[in-house]
């Protein structure tokens, strides 16, 4: 049964982490979301409804990543009951799909805590002081692509990089649940 993710404290700040990515290079949030509009999404190898999408929000960060978009994936499910979601998965992963963006590892599910993550895909993004402006759904129709008629994600970006609002109006991302210990 598919998660929603709760309503978001639009406005707060990023919290601070330090993670390995999938490779064991230590990365911080710092050099991370360096951007005008920086997004990060608890993700992970095995949920359909990360899969579904994983492709959209790569050409995303292609599409936007030249006018300032940056972006990260996070990890944070428990893989004994999950291995598909082991940290040499999440490599191949990353190799297989060219990941243009870091994904990391959150194997103490602390950052996933910390942002209170609820399902994969989770998208969260903040502008250049690090505020979060969005945490919703990525489209109207995750299942679907060529019958997506809305991309709010995406408008989202575009709003950030360009310094204008966000639409308040925010649809929750539903996907499966972070896997907890």
């Amino acid at each position: 049964m598919p998660v929603a993710t709760p309503a978001a404290a639009l406005g707060s700040m990023v919290t601070s982490f330090s993670l390995p990515d999938v490779f064991g290079v230590v990365r911080d949030q710092r050099a991370l979301m360096s951007g005008k509009a920086n997004l990060v999404v608890f993700f992970c190898n095995h949920c359909p409804y990360a899969q579904a999408v994983e492709d959209r929000l790569i050409s995303l960060h292609l599409e936007l990543a030249p006018l300032g978009l940056t972006t990260t994936f996070i990890c944070a499910n428990d893989w004994s009951d999950y291995p598909q979601d082991a940290p040499e998965l999440l490599k191949q992963r990353a190799i297989e799909k060219a990941y243009p963006f870091a994904s990391l590892v959150d194997e103490q599910q602390q950052v996933a805590r910390a942002f209170d993550a609820a399902c994969t895909p989770d998208p969260y993004l903040f502008d250049g002081d690090g505020r979060l402006v969005y945490r919703g759904r990525i489209d109207d129709n995750w299942k679907r692509p060529s019958q997506v008629t809305r991309r709010e994600l995406r408008d989202a970006v575009v709003a950030t990089i360009e310094g204008r609002s966000v639409a308040s109006v925010q649809h929750p991302s539903l996907g499966c649940a972070i896997k907890w210990r």
